[in-house]
């Protein structure tokens, strides 16, 4: 299927992730996606058919497509995120291949934090295990609005449909409790090809879409105007030329909203309260900008401005808080101890600040929390309680996942210690283990 650059241009962006156990077929299936779209150039193709050939296989293994660092073709995983970019006459598609093992949680929280859906993989002959709740909950937690659940391998089940339906509402059960708002589920096998381009011949008892039918359709919502104005600041710009003796302006991008010329707004966290003078785009004035644009927005009065800073109408400004309450996904080796002094990075405001408080730490099998662990190591998800030197803007996750979000980092090498998300969670409504039975914990 070729698309030309003026079909590209007018059609819909869509990102998403995908996860499965290991040996779940994960990798076979995106390789599967993008063979059977004709997203794969002729020369990547010939190489996956001479590697395995090499290994006396009859067929391309299609999940070398994926596949591409030299530990994980050996030893047939996937370690590390994977960015695939293709695109259909319908969609454009940035496609994020996450890792199943337990180990690498961490990094499928890095794939799915900006995805639009999660497509989970499951083994049909193992149907819903533990990491197939962790990747759910760790959906949940990122607020990822669409799931997909991909029940593969149904040729070694021979196509039963009681199988299929048996583990989509064992699985669609768990994932509403998470709070999931929708969930598909589509029986597959990603080496015969069943249902993932085309439809399958051998299970006529399923009338749904195929895989990549449901992601070139399902509805995606990048209105991010309608959320309230958020514009962190990211650079000042003051020329003092002949030409702009007196320009001041201060640039980034929208992270959210509308940005009107004549709006009144409020600099936080200081406070301080203007009205909208200008708004450059592109090097021209407009009167109006929405997220995600790059703009440079001028103010009627000289106020102390600077990197860090956030820009919002000042009837739907956010308040500043020290004492930061989020969950947070651990994804550095090195432990989180309460007392631990971090750099909490949100935006484009980097502060210092302590960890003073680790309430609980979740496991997913039962969304049961251990209380008071004293720390979280990688892979932990737990709830955290942060004081910051200076006052942040920051939105609840659940209304904004941009200005919801946050990294704390470590102030003597610049590690990334853990990805938090501001406000309350699911993991707020799970309940609390009755003890703390360190065998029960699933990282």
């Amino acid at each position: 299927m070729t698309t030309t650059t003026e079909q590209l241009s007018t059609t819909t962006l869509l990102r998403f992730a995908t996860a499965g156990s290991v040996d779940d077929g994960k990798s076979t299936l995106v390789g599967r996606l993008l063979h059977d779209s004709k997203s794969v150039l002729e020369d990547q193709l010939e190489a996956v058919e001479r590697v395995s050939q090499d290994r006396g296989q009859d067929a391309p293994d299609l999940a070398l497509l994926t596949d591409g660092l030299r530990a994980e073709r050996e030893q047939g995983i996937t370690i590390d995120v994977a960015y695939r970019y293709f695109a259909t006459a319908r969609r454009r598609f940035i496609l994020a291949d996450t890792p199943g093992h337990v180990q690498y949680t961490r990094n499928m929280v890095t794939g799915a934090s900006t995805a639009d859906l999660a497509v989970v993989l499951v083994d049909a002959r193992n149907g819903v295990i533990e990491q197939t709740r962790r990747h759910a909950a760790v959906a949940a937690l990122l607020r990822v609005p669409h799931v997909v659940l991909a029940v593969n391998k149904m040729d070694l089940v021979d196509y039963r449909e009681s199988v299929f339906a048996k583990i989509a509402e064992e699985f669609t059960a768990y994932a509403s409790e998470l709070g999931v708002p929708e969930i598909t589920a589509i029986p597959i096998s990603a080496l015969a090809g069943d249902n993932v381009v085309e439809p399958s011949a051998h299970m006529d008892w399923y009338g749904g879409p195929t895989v990549l039918e449901h992601l070139e359709t399902v509805p995606v919502s990048h209105d991010l105007t309608a959320c309230p104005a958020r514009f962190p600041v990211q650079y000042v710009i003051r020329p003092q030329t002949a030409e702009h003796p007196d320009y001041r302006g201060y640039a980034g991008q929208i992270a959210s909203g509308v940005l009107r010329v004549g709006e009144a707004v409020t600099v936080l966290p200081s406070g301080r309260t203007s009205t909208i003078e200008g708004i450059d785009a592109l090097g021209e004035s407009v009167d109006i900008a929405w997220a995600p644009q790059s703009v440079t927005v001028r103010l009627k009065d000289d106020i102390d401005i600077s990197r860090g800073d956030l820009i919002a109408p000042s009837a739907s400004a956010p308040a500043t808080t020290q004492d930061v309450v989020a969950t947070v996904c651990h994804v550095a080796d090195q432990p989180l101890a309460v007392g631990a002094r971090v750099l909490l990075k949100h935006t484009t405001r980097t502060v210092k600040a302590i960890v003073k408080e680790i309430p609980s730490r979740l496991t997913l099998d039962d969304l049961s929390q251990h209380p008071a662990p004293g720390q979280l190591v990688a892979n932990d998800i737990g709830r955290v309680v942060v004081r910051t030197a200076e006052p942040l803007a920051l939105d609840a996750y659940v209304d904004s996942r941009r200005t919801g979000s946050f990294l704390l980092i470590d102030p003597a090498d610049g590690t990334t210690l853990a990805a938090g998300m501001a406000g309350e969670s699911f993991a707020s409504q799970a309940k609390t283990a009755v003890q703390a039975d360190e065998e029960g914990w699933d990282f």
